[in-house]
């Protein structure tokens, strides 16, 4: 049993956005769908509560309705093996009504904030020399989507 699962708050799409997911990464599945009875609050037959699953880890998609929007103050941090995979969830999730940010951070057409990083950056900016990690880290503050090509230009800049 997972201790602690995440709840994302959606006004009425958290089915739509599960589904999304998992299309999107996947490795995953629905899990559950508790649906609003004839009491309401939401429409009758509508998803109250949406229990998924990607790459493992557990998640709540809740429709609460609309009093409560989603913020960069959290976001979903995905670490990708090379760029055609950063690639491929980049544009996913701009898709279709998301909006690109800036250094890797992107929202999904739900309003979620996701960080697309590969695991080059990581090691690129751990470099001992200052210098050099400080060449990747303005790269990628430069940047929208993470380019891995453009962040190993900087590093091994002379």
């Amino acid at each position: 049993m997972q201790k602690i699962t995440p709840t994302l708050w959606y006004d009425d799409k958290a089915e739509e956005a599960a589904e999304f997911y998992i299309s999107t990464f996947g490795d995953g599945a629905i899990l559950n769908v508790s649906r609003y009875g004839d009491d309401g609050p939401g429409t009758p037959g509508s998803a109250m509560i949406v229990d998924f699953e990607l790459f493992g880890q557990r998640f709540n998609g809740l429709n609460g309705g609309p009093m409560f929007t989603f913020t960069e103050a959290i976001s979903m941090s995905v670490s990708c093996d090379g760029q055609e995979e950063v690639d491929r969830y980049w544009d996913a999730l701009v898709s279709d009504g998301g909006a690109e940010s800036q250094c890797g951070w992107c929202k999904d057409r739900f309003g979620v904030s996701w960080q697309i990083v590969p695991v080059q950056l990581m090691h690129l900016m751990s470099n001992p020399d200052p210098q050099v990690s400080q060449r990747v880290m303005q790269s990628m503050l430069s940047m929208r989507k993470i380019v891995i090509a453009d962040l190993q230009r900087a590093h091994d800049a002379a």
